[in-house]
């Protein structure tokens, strides 16, 4: 998945990091809602901070500028997929790094180095090879 939520709004970019066969029922939930993809590239790109600051505002209407609450509830869990997305990504990185420290150390002394026991070394050395992620952050573009 090599494009990216960013400067073209198309829901294939906005929701980059969604798996192909997913994002038509996504975007036809979003398009139901009369949530256009800038609402939710925004919403990506911030990280959902207006949301939040506007949920946490208290004001009773907090909701209308991002459609209302079930707009808003659709692009929490985008958000939610998305930093989802970024956590797997993370990981498969660091699945390539304790892999390779594993060439050169014991998994005791990786382990050590890492804070974690043993055992959560070779869970951690667990790459998967077949996933496919996005290139950049949303809010970074390339």
């Amino acid at each position: 998945m090599s494009s990216q939520p960013g400067g073209d709004n198309s829901w294939d970019v906005v929701l980059a990091h969604r798996t192909p066969d997913t994002r038509a029922p996504v975007r036809e939930r979003f398009e139901s809602a009369g949530v256009s993809p800038e609402l939710v590239r925004s919403a990506l790109a911030d990280g959902g901070d207006e949301m939040f600051a506007a949920a946490a505002g208290g004001a009773a209407d907090w909701a209308g500028p991002f459609g209302g609450p079930l707009a808003v509830a659709l692009i929490a869990a985008e958000v939610s997929a998305l930093t989802a997305h970024l956590t797997s990504r993370a990981s498969a990185v660091r699945a390539l790094a304790v892999e390779a420290l594993l060439d050169d150390f014991s998994a005791v002394t990786v382990a050590a180095r890492l804070g974690v026991s043993r055992q959560k070394v070779y869970d951690i050395a667990r790459p998967n090879p077949t996933s496919s992620f996005i290139d950049h952050a949303p809010w970074r573009l390339p």
